[in-house]
């Protein structure tokens, strides 16, 4: 059985490797404040025959909503959203230029909205670059014996699943942020009513007593 460091090494090794076989994805989260009636736009350049994935959600804000647009480099529109809390759109294909993602608060005039998102890309192109030349540096080292399509296959397979897992945890991250914002927001109102009702209830009580005495208060100076 190996020891503690050599087990580390081992892994920072398989780390390393990971990252110089798997590096072409990029992966940017961000959180912005919207103000009412205002549009921020942000944009995100991209190679060709990229994948893009763009994920966004209303976290905070009176109706939880938003306008979303994302236009391509050469002018056309290819996701237009309206008033929608969340959104998840895939580019496949992109064009080699500058993306241009926006989201819209101009139909509300007074409510400030708080957005994330995020916007994953993965390169396509450098992708297939990079392995060859890992799988060619490791056979000038003399790992011909290793079955590196099994080793890559397997380190894929777990990236991918490290990201999924990530991703997932993102957004329960930001559905757990939204979910505190609405309890936030309706404990004062809860707060309120019940203290409302409270003093209602206290006022009938005391109409009661009062009342109460005072019929009985009439009721002796009748008899006397």
């Amino acid at each position: 059985m190996m020891n503690a460091p050599v087990e580390l090494l081992l892994l920072a090794c398989l780390i390393l490797t990971t990252g110089l076989t798997l590096g072409t994805n990029q992966h940017m989260e961000f959180t912005l404040l919207l103000p009412a009636a205002s549009t921020e736009c942000f944009y995100q350049t991209s190679m060709s025959n990229d994948s893009m994935e763009v994920e966004y959600q209303v976290i905070a804000g009176s109706g939880l909503d938003v306008d979303f647009v994302l236009i391509s480099p050469s002018g056309y529109r290819l996701v237009s959203d309206f008033r929608r809390p969340d959104g998840i759109h895939i580019v496949d294909s992109t064009e080699d230029g500058d993306y241009r993602l926006c989201f819209d608060n101009s139909f509300s005039k007074l409510s400030v909205k708080i957005v994330f998102f995020k916007v994953i890309l993965n390169s396509r192109s450098s992708a297939g670059g990079g392995r060859d030349e890992w799988a060619d540096m490791a056979t000038t080292d003399s790992m011909v014996d290793y079955k590196l399509k099994d080793i890559r296959a397997r380190m894929d397979s777990v990236y991918l699943h490290l990201e999924r897992s990530r991703q997932v945890q993102t957004a329960l991250r930001a559905f757990e942020a939204r979910d505190r914002y609405l309890l936030e927001d309706n404990l004062w109102r809860v707060s309120f009513w019940s203290c409302i009702n409270l003093l209602v209830m206290l006022a009938v009580a005391v109409t009661q007593v009062y009342t109460l005495q005072r019929l009985f208060d009439n009721t002796k100076g009748v008899r006397t």
